[in-house]
């Protein structure tokens, strides 16, 4: 079979960003796949500090918070954050208090001069800790065990300053759930993958702690307080190394949390994140970028490759190679992380989730205003 110039371009190009992909999936990825999961501890060495910042969240509250502080663990705290809430938030944190003496209210009132969001929540959060371990999560969050904060506790390690959890979204019907389930879960097994790798670049602030010595000796969110997200993200990328970061994946020290049920505020949160993806270390945005950028050229030159008959068979052959390599790491993965249903449906997932993250690029490019809520 004989390739015109054109056509040997293309499948040449073909197999280029299929090698790309088989990098990430074989020598990054795999890693997640292999790695041994950690065993819990049967003690709390350290008190901890929990921080939940709400902002009109007393439903969830109501729900989730007991599961929080009533956790099996010897000395900590729960502090949550009523940021500017007018849905009878205090007024359910008061109650709570009465019966749970080890949990901390501060309150943000409307008005106060400051800079609104998230993060002057979460700082105010730090500054009321009284211990040295911080451990976060949201409202909206529910521990998948009793054991969550004996495994989220700080390790013996002295360097370890961080430690980054995994929170899956709870299973809902409809495609978007199963879509967002699938975001979720490649987002984690990169961040996991990379960080097991010796490259942390970022963590969720569903499910992550570190020292409050590290916030206050690099101070705390003053780098990115201009935007309205990175809480988390930013503040991993930022401060974590191959040094001082650990990954926590064990199925007891996962925290579960409710998933958007509509498009448009789905969209509205990952406008969020990819805001704050601008701010990362250049190396970390460089290997990100080259992700997404390799897998849409990896279909751009098999679809152009179906015009051409001798290149197509080719092409026929690189893509499914592709995909028996993907078939064989990500649904091994989708069980680990607790999302085992959705690896029959893998592969038309992946190119549903592909097909959004351009369209979520494309629209970042041009919808600029986000907040918190």
């Amino acid at each position: 079979m004989e390739l015109t110039l054109l056509e040997g371009f293309l499948v040449g190009a073909l197999v280029f960003c299929f090698a790309v992909q088989l990098y990430f999936s074989l020598f990054v990825h795999l890693k997640l796949a292999l790695v041994k999961v950690e065993v819990l501890p049967e003690e709390g060495r350290h008190p901890i500090s929990v921080i939940i910042c709400a902002r009109n969240e007393a439903h969830n509250l109501e729900r989730f918070l007991p599961l929080v502080l009533e956790q099996q663990y010897p000395d900590f705290e729960v502090i949550v954050v009523n940021d500017r809430s007018w849905d009878g938030t205090r007024d359910l944190l008061d109650t709570f208090a009465v019966s749970y003496k080890n949990l901390k209210i501060v309150t943000v009132s409307e008005g106060n001069k400051f800079i609104a969001g998230k993060k002057f929540a979460v700082t105010m959060g730090i500054k009321a800790a009284a211990n040295e371990w911080l451990v976060f999560t949201d409202a909206d969050c529910y521990p998948a065990s009793p054991q969550w904060l004996m495994g989220m506790q700080q390790p013996e390690e002295p360097m370890s300053e961080i430690v980054l959890g995994y929170s899956p979204y709870a299973k809902k019907r409809g495609l978007l759930n199963s879509l967002i389930r699938f975001e979720t879960f490649f987002t984690a097994v990169n961040y996991l993958s990379f960080a097991i790798k010796g490259m942390p670049y970022m963590g969720v602030g569903r499910n992550m702690a570190y020292k409050k010595s590290l916030f206050f000796k690099n101070k705390g969110f003053a780098a990115h307080m201009h935007i309205p997200s990175g809480d988390d993200d930013l503040f991993v990328n930022a401060h974590a190394t191959r040094h001082n970061t650990q990954i926590r994946i064990n199925t007891g020290t996962q925290v579960w949390s409710e998933p958007n049920t509509k498009f448009l505020a789905y969209l509205k949160q990952k406008k969020r994140h990819f805001g704050a993806g601008k701010l990362y270390k250049g190396k970390h945005k460089f290997i990100l970028s080259s992700q997404i950028v390799f897998q849409f050229l990896f279909y751009l030159f098999f679809a152009v490759c179906m015009f051409f008959k001798p290149a197509m068979y080719l092409a026929g052959g690189v893509f499914g190679l592709s995909l028996l390599v993907r078939c064989f790491i990500y649904p091994r993965l989708l069980k680990r992380l607790n999302y085992a249903e959705l690896r029959w449906w893998f592969p038309v997932l992946d190119i549903l989730l592909f097909i959004f993250l351009v369209f979520n690029g494309f629209l970042s490019i041009f919808v600029k205003k986000v907040t918190w809520k």
